[in-house]
């Protein structure tokens, strides 16, 4: 169902807002609109326009609780005032900052080692000191690699021609790292030879102590240093924030509550009086919390508040909040993935829920599978709140009972008897048609009991927002369902094979909603006194008509007939179970294999629980939801500390 709403101007001193919000607004769930939009006929009125003085806090504050939430608890019962509350915001934000500027000094400081030490561990094989390599003056060196095919064609064809001295260090797999030295005069020209040889050179800072290995030793225990200092660091960190999460924490909400309370002023508008300027808040209430909020206020000499009963008054729309018991508030989930219904809309959740589960349990029929998902489903949505395992649950229930009207309990069809009967073997004699399993005929009839309540629920809707057309010559109006009703009750009459109605009662139940739906428009005009005219003359309105009478035909066939996977579903769930139990040995009469029986269910549980939910999800929204629901609606979004608490 669909909560009552209620439209609130509420107004008192500039001044006082604060108070109003904190008092009153605070406590009960109100759907802001901007005032200024609202009240486009009144004069003399303006944004209220502050700054918001807590968005600083609130920022960092946001940022404290991104960055450190591992280590902060979800909830607190700490209280703090808001002096205290961005105090301790501005001295825990100080301390981090100093802590994490040092630890990025001594992160950088221990990169930049590290990147001296990957420099100089290639060359390990080198056993001569660094530095004093770094300071020839008449011989030149080169640090650097070659790839592994160059470095042998060069060993063998070249090295042995030129004057250098080359001294191999270490290898991978790709690339062999050396040094050479060159005299002085020869440099450029050796330079070019190795440069051909696609010699990548490598410059070494001068700050190596002793040989490669030698400096990376010294190099190891200097990252290591820091690295202690680091974690240090860190530690100091984590200390900061363990020793006031709670206090952070109970911070971080007060702020952004008080941040939040002073950002309604971006949807008041007020006066334009030099002196005694008001306020005023517009927006939409349940008429429960209006009524107790209007009693709350009657003492207070400030505050004044007016409710507007009729809608046709306000500029905006009301918006849309959903109540439903709890069993079918799951539901509501696959209402708000289609839509959300209008103000005036029925709320389709309920019947969602009767039809989905009643569905899914009828193609979905076992005792044991069932009583799987009923628990599963419900304690994932007792503790985790996943609305998705409500469903779950729900569709167990029906699976459940479906399982014994079928009289399967794992896939199982000999340990208890059927009390309705069994998919595969139970078959109905039709004329016309001739044999045909029974649960196919049921999932038609159920389709079309389905289609017809589809229809009345469009009445319904259509009556609410006044629409002549779809109340009695659309489709699925009154015209619509007229005749479908008709085509249902002659089709049951013919396969249980009774008497048929006369001719003449046929040729009313069906012509007359036909013609009725051909002449739709014209006859919508005449009923709403309006002047009709036909585009395109009087053929091109008999030519379109007539298809589209053909479409709706083949469209109340096609709707019909997609009840038919249904029964399709039921029928090869049992064959499946029936595969499973026959690569387990079950239907041999010899040992059973239980972890074939086992993995062979929790397969069929998941795979086909996942096929059949989907498809009764595409039933829902194509059989049913698109006859009578438009799902235009905008959702209800309480605006203050109720919402944030939510």
């Amino acid at each position: 169902m669909i909560e009552k709403m209620k439209f609130l101007s509420i107004t008192g001193p500039k001044d006082d807002i604060d108070r109003v919000v904190d008092t009153y607004l605070s406590r009960y769930e109100i759907h802001l609109e901007n005032a200024l939009s609202e009240l486009k006929t009144v004069k003399d009125l303006r944004p209220y326009i502050e700054t918001n003085p807590y968005k600083e806090e609130l920022l960092k504050a946001g940022e404290l609780m991104e960055s450190y939430h591992e280590l902060l608890p979800e909830h607190t019962d700490r209280r703090l005032k808001l002096g205290d509350a961005v105090q301790l915001i501005r001295s825990l934000d100080k301390d981090l900052k100093e802590l994490t500027d040092k630890k990025s000094v001594l992160v950088n400081q221990r990169n930049e080692l590290q990147a001296s030490k990957d420099k100089v561990v290639p060359f390990a094989g080198l056993n001569y000191s660094v530095k004093e390599i770094l300071g020839f003056r008449f011989i030149k060196f080169r640090f650097g690699r070659i790839s592994k095919e160059y470095y042998e064609k060069f060993s063998t064809y070249v090295y042995d021609t030129i004057d250098t001295v080359m001294f191999k260090c270490e290898e991978d797999g790709d690339y062999v790292w050396v040094v050479y030295f060159v005299p002085e005069k020869l440099a450029d020209k050796i330079d070019a030879i190795y440069a051909s040889m696609h010699f990548e050179r490598c410059f070494l800072p001068d700050e190596y102590e002793g040989t490669p290995v030698e400096a990376g030793h010294v190099l190891d225990d200097r990252i290591s240093a820091f690295q202690k200092q680091i974690d240090e660091a860190d530690q100091a960190i984590v200390e900061s924030i363990s020793n006031r999460k709670d206090d952070l924490v109970a911070a971080y909400h007060v702020i952004r509550t008080f941040s939040t309370n002073f950002d309604v002023r971006k949807m008041a508008a007020v006066t334009k009086h030099d002196l005694h300027n008001f306020y005023i808040l517009c927006g939409w209430m349940t008429q429960k919390d209006a009524a107790d909020f209007q009693k709350e206020i009657e003492r207070d000499s400030d505050t004044f508040c007016i409710i507007e009963d009729d809608h046709n008054n306000i500029m905006s729309k009301p918006p849309t909040k959903m109540k439903n018991p709890g069993l079918f508030k799951p539901f509501e989930m696959y209402v708000e993935m289609y839509g959300l219904p209008s103000y005036n809309e029925l709320d389709p959740t309920i019947l969602i829920g009767i039809t989905y589960s009643i569905l899914f349990g009828f193609m979905f029929g076992d005792a044991g599978q069932g009583l799987c998902l009923l628990t599963g489903g419900f304690l994932l949505y007792r503790f985790k709140k996943v609305r998705l395992a409500g469903i779950i649950s729900c569709c167990g229930v029906f699976s459940t009972i479906f399982g014994f009207l079928f009289g399967s309990v794992f896939g199982f069809e000999d340990i208890i008897d059927a009390v309705w009967l069994r998919p595969q073997e139970a078959m109905v004699n039709l004329p016309f048609i001739g044999k045909l399993n029974t649960v196919f005929v049921v999932a038609v009839a159920i389709g079309m009991g389905i289609i017809l309540m589809c229809m009345v629920l469009n009445i319904i809707n259509s009556a609410r927002v006044h629409d002549t057309e779809k109340i009695y010559f659309d489709t699925n109006g009154v015209a619509g369902f007229v005749f479908y009703f008709a085509l249902s009750c002659v089709i049951i009459l013919y396969m249980t094979g009774n008497t048929l109605p006369a001719t003449a009662i046929l040729v009313v139940m069906f012509l007359i909603p036909l013609l009725i739906m051909f002449f739709k428009e014209p006859l919508t005009a005449v009923v709403e006194k309006k002047s009709e005219k036909i585009e395109g003359g009087m053929g091109m309105f008999i030519t379109q008509g007539i298809f589209e009478l053909f479409e709706v035909l083949l469209s109340y066939f096609s709707n019909t007939l997609s009840f038919v996977r249904v029964g399709a579903f039921a029928v090869s769930h049992a064959a499946m179970m029936q595969v499973v139990l026959m690569l387990a040995g079950a239907e041999a009469g010899g040992s059973t294999n239980w972890a074939v029986v086992i993995g062979g269910n929790l397969f069929v549980c998941g795979m086909e629980g996942l096929i059949v939910g989907i498809q009764v999800l595409r039933l829902e929204y194509y059989e049913l939801f698109s006859r009578f629901y438009r799902g235009s609606g905008r959702a209800f979004e309480p605006y203050g500390k109720a919402a944030g608490e939510q």
